[in-house]
């Protein structure tokens, strides 16, 4: 694409979903020029559709000027709903965030078809991530002690049939405002207090009214979405978001980084604009499907083949209970009242234990209060019934084909019965099911998907028993969603495409979400996710993208066993052995790199050079007993002569070591793997130079770094060539904060932290302490 002007950023967004929103605060937090590209519009609340003519132009097809919410994807034995606009799925999506639960992160489970399903992360690698999610967004369960929550139908229903049943009913967090603020006593309708940074919006919220609809855009600003938090504190930080931006391709940029080429779509006038922005890291966050489309038709050199693989539909089935009474077994249940969503039931999976079969979540539904009316017949001038006929040709339009998937007569009957009266009840369910799909791109360059419910038939024919049983508990009759008739189901939750994996033969990123063999190119949606969460996966594609941040922001997280470290059985620098204790600590340090030089004290001007590195001890008593006092160093090296911040690959650290047999000296040395920007090896040696002298001396000799930098990836005294060169401090702010990242784990965790104190300052008082008087 010829271009006039590239404009250049550091890092560029593509995408305001669960992960593009975490992605874009956490960069602009770390000070970098950052643009979000988001293809949809921004709502405000009271700006999302509500009347006849905005309903049916609710959806997304720029070619036919519909710049809505509702993107609605057709495939084979598959169709999906997504969202487009800023706050992506959030926009849309029934608030619930859970955790994925910690045995269905699965290791190596064989496919019917052949392969496995991996997840390269833990449970216990998310849940630091997980807890700072829940505390941006703010979560609480459906107050249903409350009143008037208490008063809520489908809540009591639900929890009648789970007991008749002896199944696991609970409450799932929600990101939902009940009460004006944390701690208050919840009250529908109420001024919300403003967050410290901010509403990009301008427009007051207020608490939730119970309208039941939060699946078409809360016009209250109850709804705890992206836009009202991750978005609002990026914004606040100076991150440039801008919708009615959407990404047609990517390609790499000479020199390292990437182009992002993009339409600016003009929904007056139903114009395109188009144009070019550069960046050094550039984050993938446009959905399962946009973000597998993009890097299918980007076609970038030496992407795994892995690409299209492990698509799924986190087990997403809809049903419905029809004929639903109230507690009083005569009145109709008023399904309308609430949240889409306030409970839950779990069944249980084989991995835990005690279950059969791949587990499964059940949730009660509901749809908005004004469908009602709708069902009820109370049509002025028959406006409603005129704008759901609209609303439902646009959603066949897209989601029927051909004849043999032509659901209109079956779906015109669940319109104009009683499925959508205020009686009845849908269940959600979601689960394990196959992650054997694949997408892929056909002869006219368009996504398809070649994906069957037939390999996880066992997994749906449970979850639909199951949801039978519940309805004959309620004295209601079990209606299927039509499409399963037609052996489809309709996902709200599409996952892989991009899966992460422990090598390119596995996925195509990294356990952190880089792509492999493609640095500073990351994914943050859904596309990334190896096989289905089992539940609601918003908050797991939220708490990977945070994890991915921290890794490529700061560098200071180690691949967990699930992920393959590649230490293997070096009780130096791997794993903490059984029965021993391992130490660690943060270390920042920032200064000049001169190229061309040979020696750190070599003239010149430089440019800044700087890295974090996490010190880890695997086991204290051997690092101090052995005279090398080798640990492991992992992290980043940060400087514009190699391509922005670059990944340690393999690194070690040494304190104290005897340079020879120099007695009144002392080095520490870093050896320091990691490949730049155009993917060239490169070595940075470094070492702190503590010799004699008085003890004024300790704070320069232990807070200076003197380094070369090499080609390759070579041991400190190779001769392979010299780049550069250059000294880098510890500023006593980094200093501070390094003493507060000291951290042992094991049985012995105090007294090898005492351990490790009094060799510390041993080392230096040999050095620095007074001469010894005896002869």
């Amino acid at each position: 694409m010829a271009q006039d002007r590239v404009e250049t950023v550091d890092a560029v967004v593509v995408g305001s979903g669960f992960g593009g929103s975490v992605a874009a605060l956490r960069l602009a937090e770390a000070g970098l020029s950052t643009v979000l590209l988001e293809r949809g519009r921004s709502y405000a609340p009271g700006q999302f559709p509500r009347t006849p003519t905005d309903l049916g132009r609710a959806f997304w097809d720029p070619a036919e000027r519909l710049y809505g919410m509702f993107d609605v994807w057709r495939f084979k034995g598959f169709d999906s709903v997504v969202s487009s606009g800023l706050g992506g799925g959030s926009l849309i999506y029934a608030n619930v965030l859970l955790r994925k639960d910690e045995r269905w992160f699965v290791h190596e489970q064989g496919l019917p078809g052949g392969g496995y399903e991996h997840w390269p992360v833990t449970r216990k690698d998310l849940d630091p991530f997980y807890d700072e999610v829940e505390a941006m967004i703010g979560v609480t369960p459906y107050p249903v002690e409350h009143p008037p929550y208490a008063e809520t139908p489908k809540t009591h229903a639900m929890q009648d049939a789970a007991a008749e049943l002896g199944l696991d009913w609970f409450r799932p967090p929600l990101a939902v405002s009940f009460g004006t603020h944390t701690g208050a006593v919840p009250e529908p309708g109420k001024p919300l207090a403003e967050a410290a940074y901010g509403n990009l919006h301008g427009v007051p919220r207020t608490t939730c009214r119970l309208c039941g609809e939060c699946d078409i855009g809360c016009n209250d600003g109850a709804k705890n979405s992206l836009d009202h938090t991750y978005l609002s504190a990026a914004a606040r930080l100076g991150a440039d978001l801008r919708p009615l931006h959407e990404v047609e391709g990517i390609r790499t940029r000479e020199g390292g980084g990437y182009l992002v080429d993009y339409v600016r779509h003009d929904p007056a006038t139903g114009g395109r604009v188009r144009a070019t922005l550069g960046c050094a890291r550039l984050v993938l966050a446009a959905g399962t499907f946009g973000t597998t489309r993009l890097l299918l038709r980007s076609k970038l050199p030496g992407i795994s083949s892995a690409l299209g693989t492990r698509l799924c539909g986190n087990g997403d089935l809809l049903t419905f209970l029809t004929g639903v009474k109230g507690s009083d077994r005569t009145t109709p249940l008023d399904v309308a009242r609430g949240p889409v969503i306030t409970s839950a039931v779990r069944l249980p999976d084989q991995l835990d234990g005690f279950g059969t079969g791949r587990g499964a979540y059940i949730e009660e539904g509901g749809y908005p209060g004004f469908v009602d009316f709708m069902a009820a017949g109370l049509d002025v001038q028959g406006q409603i019934t005129r704008a759901v006929k609209l609303l439902w040709e646009r959603f066949t339009d897209f989601l029927t084909g051909d004849g043999d998937t032509n659901m209109s007569a079956e779906v015109s009957q669940l319109l104009s019965g009683r499925s959508l009266s205020a009686h009845a009840l849908p269940l959600l369910g979601m689960g394990r099911d196959v992650p054997d799909g694949v997408l892929s791109l056909d002869r006219e360059g368009r996504l398809k998907a070649d994906w069957s419910v037939e390999t996880s038939r066992e997994y749906f024919d449970r979850l639909r028993a199951t949801m039978r049983r519940i309805g004959d508990v309620l004295g209601a009759d079990y209606a299927d969603n039509p499409l399963w008739l037609r052996k489809r189901v309709v996902s709200v939750h599409p996952l892989g495409g991009a899966p992460i994996g422990r090598h390119p033969r596995e996925g195509v990123c990294d356990p952190f979400g880089e792509v492999f063999g493609l640095p500073g190119l990351y994914v943050a949606d859904g596309a990334a996710l190896p096989g289905p969460v089992g539940a609601n996966p918003s908050l797991t594609i939220a708490a990977l993208a945070e994890r991915m941040c921290r890794q490529m922001l700061h560098g200071d997280l180690a691949t967990g066993a699930a992920g393959g470290a590649a230490s293997g059985g070096n009780t130096h620098t791997g794993a903490r052995p059984k029965g021993s204790t391992s130490l660690s600590f943060t270390e920042e340090m920032k200064g000049t790199y001169v190229a061309g030089a040979t020696e750190p004290h070599g003239g010149g001007t430089g440019e800044k050079l700087a890295f974090r590195l996490t010190i880890t001890a695997a086991d204290v008593d051997r690092f101090l007993r052995e005279p090398d006092h080798l640990a492991r160093a992992e992290g980043w090296v940060d400087a514009a002569a190699f391509g922005g911040r670059r990944r340690v690959e393999q690194g070690s650290f040494n304190l104290f070591v005897t340079p020879g047999d120099q007695t009144d000296r002392r080095e520490m040395r870093y050896l320091l793997h990691f490949t730049d920007v155009h993917g060239a090896p490169r070595t940075l040696a470094g070492w702190k130079d503590i010799q004699v002298g008085p003890p004024t001396h300790i704070w320069p000799d232990t807070t200076t770094l003197y380094y070369r930098v090499m080609s390759g990836h070579v041991p400190a005294d190779s001769t392979a060539p010299v780049l550069g060169a250059g000294t880098l401090h510890i500023r006593l702010a980094d200093f501070l904060e390094q003493l507060t990242t000291f951290r042992t784990d094991g049985p012995d965790d105090l007294k090898s932290l005492t351990r490790f104190g009094h060799f510390f300052l041993g080392e230096l008082w040999d050095v620095y302490g007074p001469p010894d008087p005896t002869p």
